[in-house]
């Protein structure tokens, strides 16, 4: 059941929440999704809205309930930099187009834990820092393990349909590339380096993610998140499917 304080609306719900009450409320969604197989929650938004931190403390929460979890992020499924910037470093549709391995995705880790799935995965196959593959053994789960997995472009075509759970995490841009200047210096270079970068590349390469695959619109959970210490969730819960 949704909280004591949710504010339904019509269809649509306002709700303003501390994390740990998100963090509550988010784990009891995810608990009532019933399947005959890995629950797969798919974490989605633009660069730095908090998607990263947001799926660590669902994780932890939902082990703290005693639930075997597979953690995973689209960031072990990178394309090597070859593949990643053959339209060019700055291109808004190489970031958009190609710098992950959507099928190893599904191959590795979605369709082993769905219908008719081995429950036999890997958590991931790159290493984007190195620009090198990474080889991890086979990993086996049971039927009833959650698998949280957060990244940018979960929602496109090629995905979406393999998720039981889809949730959205909105943040302004100005917001979320000023968090970036301060997260990516360690791989991305200076300040002035990675707005160019952002303003240039990603950016743009999440607006077209939008027009083409309207994540939004996909998503059963909405997330309004410019705020960290106050997330509002802002679009109606819809059944998972």
């Amino acid at each position: 059941m949704p909280p004591q304080n949710l504010l339904i609306l019509g269809q649509f719900l306002s709700l303003n929440m501390k994390q740990e009450e998100l963090i509550k409320y988010l784990a009891e969604v995810i608990l009532n999704a019933k399947r005959h197989h890995p629950v797969r929650v798919g974490i989605d938004g633009v660069d730095a809205s908090g998607k990263t931190t947001l799926a660590n403390s669902l994780a932890d929460y939902l082990k703290s309930q005693n639930r075997n979890i597979i953690r995973a992020s689209i960031d072990g499924f990178h394309n090597p930099k070859i593949i990643r910037y053959q339209k060019g470093r700055n291109s808004p549709e190489g970031y958009y187009k190609d710098s992950f391995d959507n099928q190893a995705i599904i191959d590795n880790l979605l369709a082993p834990l769905g219908d008719n799935g081995n429950l036999q995965y890997r958590k991931a196959i790159f290493d984007f820092k190195t620009d090198s593959e990474v080889v991890l053994p086979i990993e086996t789960t049971n039927k009833d393990s959650i698998l949280i997995m957060d990244g940018v472009f979960l929602f496109r075509s090629e995905l979406v349909n393999y998720w039981d759970l889809k949730i959205f995490i909105e943040a302004d841009f100005k917001i979320t590339v000023s968090r970036a200047s301060k997260r990516d210096g360690y791989y991305l270079g200076s300040e002035p380096e990675i707005l160019d970068k952002y303003n240039q590349r990603y950016v743009p390469g999440q607006q077209l993610y939008f027009e083409e695959a309207k994540p939004q619109e996909k998503a059963d959970i909405i997330i309004e998140n410019s705020d960290f210490e106050n997330p509002v969730i802002k679009k109606e819960i819809r059944t998972a499917h």
